[in-house]
């Protein structure tokens, strides 16, 4: 099944009464959207992201990694931005879409899931939330009427709908406004199937959301060690943390003997208890011959993420007598943190030598130690 995701991003947040906006909230060095795309990202049936943004919000969006994500800028109003969204991927062979607030950054898998399989006999499906407190209908701070609470509902998102459905949905709106999309189906007289959301899946408003969130945030923290150490020799190509690096002599190894990438894939795979680096990529098999360690480490990243880990911060000491580090440290850095999908000032690289002591201090070799700390989430 063909399933597209649209992220939006575009709302004005006003009510959160914050500089920042609501999207870029950080909780656990990462962003509301962030949080937001990593919930989709084991999700193997959506085929692509489009995420609709504010335009004057592009400074924020700019300092994100937001990988295999495209990003266009929304309307005015939500539905505006959702009709932009729906427009621009009409031609891209689209046959179900999931529409999904920001707000809502904490949707789980089995509920994104669910939807997803559902959409399978309906065109629109919609999580929602029964009520349960007793409901009123108030105004200017006085309650004049009780409400039977049995047939009300909260309505979440992600929604779910048949592509061809929402899309002449939106086209045929003459106007009118509504709070979510599958309002358009239910004012046409058309069904919607419920399912069964998650209080989990709240929506951030004001600050008090933002520190519940955070508490559903906080996840088992695991400390994680990689060390490695190659020899310098001729004739081969010098890398050091995903780049190539200038120099008269390269490192021998079965890949790209990168040992900065190399200590910090062991040091993700230990706090994540997932083996080594020799297990998942055996030097005896010759796929990985000469194969750039940056293609490892996104491997690595595809795992960690398939079993609900994040990375918190990874430190990294180079240990070379030459060539200098610190010349490097920061085309490594933001090298560093594309791959492993997280913000640069999560990494902290230090170049050491041996004081001309041993292989490393005699030019003879290169070596790197690092430690990483991630996050489980159930």
């Amino acid at each position: 099944m063909s399933v597209f995701l649209i992220l939006l991003a575009a709302g004005d947040s006003k009510r959160l009464k914050s500089n920042t906006p609501k999207p870029y909230q950080i909780i656990n060095n990462r962003s509301l959207l962030e949080h937001s795309l990593d919930a989709f990202g084991a999700i193997k049936e959506i085929k692509k992201t489009i995420i609709v943004y504010k335009n004057k919000h592009k400074k924020y969006i700019k300092k994100l990694i937001l990988k295999n994500a495209i990003k266009i800028a929304g309307g005015k109003t939500r539905q505006e931005s959702t009709f932009k969204a729906l427009r621009f991927i009409k031609k891209m062979n689209c046959k179900k879409v999931l529409i999904h607030d920001v707000a809502r950054p904490n949707p789980s898998k089995k509920l994104i899931s669910e939807i997803i399989s559902k959409l399978k006999d309906s065109h629109a499906v919609v999580p929602i939330i029964k009520t349960t407190d007793a409901t009123k209908r108030y105004e200017k701070n006085l309650i004049f009427k009780n409400i039977k609470r049995e047939t009300l509902a909260f309505s979440q998102t992600p929604q779910g709908f048949t592509f061809d459905k929402i899309y002449q949905k939106h086209l045929q709106n003459n106007g009118l406004t509504f709070d979510d999309d599958s309002a358009l189906f239910t004012a046409y007289g058309e069904k919607v199937l419920a399912v069964k959301g998650s209080k989990t899946n709240l929506k951030i408003t004001d600050i008090e959301d933002l520190q519940i969130f955070k508490s559903l945030k906080k996840g088992k923290t695991y400390k994680g060690i990689g060390f490695d150490v190659h020899r310098l020799t001729k004739k081969r190509k010098l890398f050091l943390g995903g780049i190539k690096i200038p120099f008269y002599l390269g490192l021998d190894g079965h890949s790209d003997a990168d040992p900065v990438l190399h200590s910090i894939i062991d040091s993700l795979l230990g706090a994540c208890r997932l083996g080594d680096i020799g297990k998942l990529f055996s030097n005896k098999n010759k796929k990985y011959k000469n194969i750039r360690s940056t293609i490892l480490l996104k491997e690595v990243i595809k795992l960690l993420k398939a079993n609900n880990f994040l990375i918190n911060n990874i430190d990294i000491n180079i240990i070379a007598q030459k060539p200098k580090i610190k010349k490097y440290s920061k085309k490594m850095i933001k090298t560093i943190s594309r791959l492993c999908e997280i913000n640069p000032n999560q990494i902290n690289i230090k170049g050491k030598t041996t004081e001309k002591l041993g292989l490393i201090g005699k030019g003879k070799a290169i070596a790197s130690e690092s430690i990483a700390s991630v996050i489980k989430y159930d």
